[in-house]
């Protein structure tokens, strides 16, 4: 791919709409696994998805117009899936399968479209909701949040010159060098691109993307940007999310159900796939609960991924319990991605060293740190979290516990029958990262 001058650019943003969503593929791996699933046994589920700011010191409505923020969203609604991209998507080995898409679901991407959303705002903050078939409704989730966080770093962009946003870049340019050369000091790292969701914009993904391909080498196995990974020849990574069990909790009609569904997700997900897509996100309503009643063919998936406890204590529960349940940790495999940065990595890295495989997901830290980077000051262009969640499946209630109890979605009813379900052992409120 070649490189883009990323000043220029922000600085020529000229013309009528400059489009953040470009194509349907511009989406995290995941998200494409989980729908083929989704569509081949739940075709009929309705959902809603919300979009969550939980930093509730931006005031989103009053840095984005909502003008321009509509317009970026209608012309999300007007992208289709290209036929080289279909042609990819179906002809293209991903995790050393060949065919992972049926032809069926490949046909069926071809008509594809996002459904209709509803826009308000409240308080300074948008009420943005995708509601439609599951199969659709779920595909907002990237670029709706892609939109958003790219919106909000061209307004913290406005009106600099040409040389103050060379700067700018050019301090970010470096300031992830300087990451990538520590990086490299860890010889036996797997690190992979998780920072769609939360990007300063696609052009600076891309940038991070090949400086990290350049700067890693072999260490660097892939992205979860589907277009990035087709563009730059990368792997696409990606397994699983919360949306499964949260919806097929949500369905559930007793309360023994609601505790069995985490594990029915499960079942569902060994009949599409396997090998190295086998991977547990097991935090949706804790990890403790699920640890507790998991049964014991779950220890023979590949690995786990712990996604909003402390990494260290999360990894170490973990290998607790495949060594109760008879298994080898160093032959596992724990993908930890929460809001991971070098340091963090580096911590990680050296504690589990020898004693598991691991792979890092390294998301907004490193697509969206500019921090200090703005000759001008400010904190315009600090990350924020911010999340789309399922919030209705068949107009039942979808929440969300999460170990990190800061990170909990979902109305308060709701979620105290699900505490009363899980548990709340391991939960506690810690300062959300990013």
């Amino acid at each position: 791919m070649p490189i883009t001058d990323i000043a220029t650019r922000t600085w020529d943003h000229g013309w009528r709409l400059d489009p953040i969503v470009r194509s349907l593929l511009d989406t995290d791996f995941y998200k494409l696994l989980m729908l083929q699933m989704i569509r081949h046994l739940y075709p009929d589920v309705e959902t809603t998805f919300s979009l969550i700011n939980r930093t509730k010191t931006v005031r989103l409505a009053e840095v984005i117009d909502e003008g321009e923020l509509r317009a970026q969203l209608d012309h999300a609604r007007a992208v289709r899936f290209s036929k080289k991209e279909l042609i990819w998507l179906a002809g293209n080995s991903f995790y050393g399968q060949s065919r992972m898409f049926a032809p069926g679901f490949i046909a069926w991407l071809a008509d594809f479209q996002l459904p209709p959303y509803a826009l308000r705002t409240i308080d300074g903050q948008y009420e943005l909701q995708f509601s439609g078939p599951w199969t659709h409704a779920s595909m907002w989730e990237i670029p709706a949040l892609a939109i958003i966080n790219e919106l909000r770093s061209r307004a913290a962009l406005k009106g600099k010159g040409r040389f103050e946003l060379d700067v700018l870049y050019a301090r970010g340019k470096a300031k992830l060098w300087d990451k990538v050369e520590r990086l490299r000091a860890m010889p036996d790292l797997v690190l992979s691109d998780f920072g769609t969701r939360r990007r300063h914009g696609f052009l600076w993904q891309r940038w991070c993307v090949e400086a990290l391909k350049e700067g890693l080498g072999a260490r660097f196995i892939g992205t979860s940007n589907v277009l990035l990974a087709m563009d730059a020849d990368l792997e696409a990574i990606g397994t699983n999310a919360h949306e499964l069990p949260m919806v097929l909790a949500a369905l559930a009609d007793s309360d023994a159900a609601v505790a069995a569904a985490p594990y029915r997700v499960l079942e569902d997900w060994q009949r599409h796939y396997g090998g190295n897509l086998l991977v547990v996100l097991p935090d949706a309503f804790g990890t403790a609960a699920f640890l507790r009643h998991a049964p014991d063919w779950v220890a023979d998936w590949t690995g786990f991924r712990p996604d909003s406890a402390p990494p260290i204590p999360a990894g170490e529960a973990i290998i607790a319990w495949w060594q109760a349940h008879g298994r080898d940790p160093r032959e596992k495999l724990l993908i930890f991605s929460d809001g991971m940065d070098v340091d963090s990595i580096e911590r990680t890295y050296r504690h589990f060293a020898g004693r598991v495989r691991m792979s890092f997901g390294w998301g907004t830290n490193l697509t969206n740190d500019f921090r200090g980077c703005d000759p001008a000051g400010g904190s315009g262009l600090d990350p924020i979290s911010l999340v789309a969640k399922v919030i209705r499946a068949d107009g039942r209630p979808a929440v969300k516990l999460s170990d990190n109890a800061a990170k909990a979605s979902g109305d308060p009813e709701t979620l105290a029958r699900y505490r009363r379900i899980f548990g709340t052992e391991g939960i506690e409120a810690r300062a959300t990262t990013v």
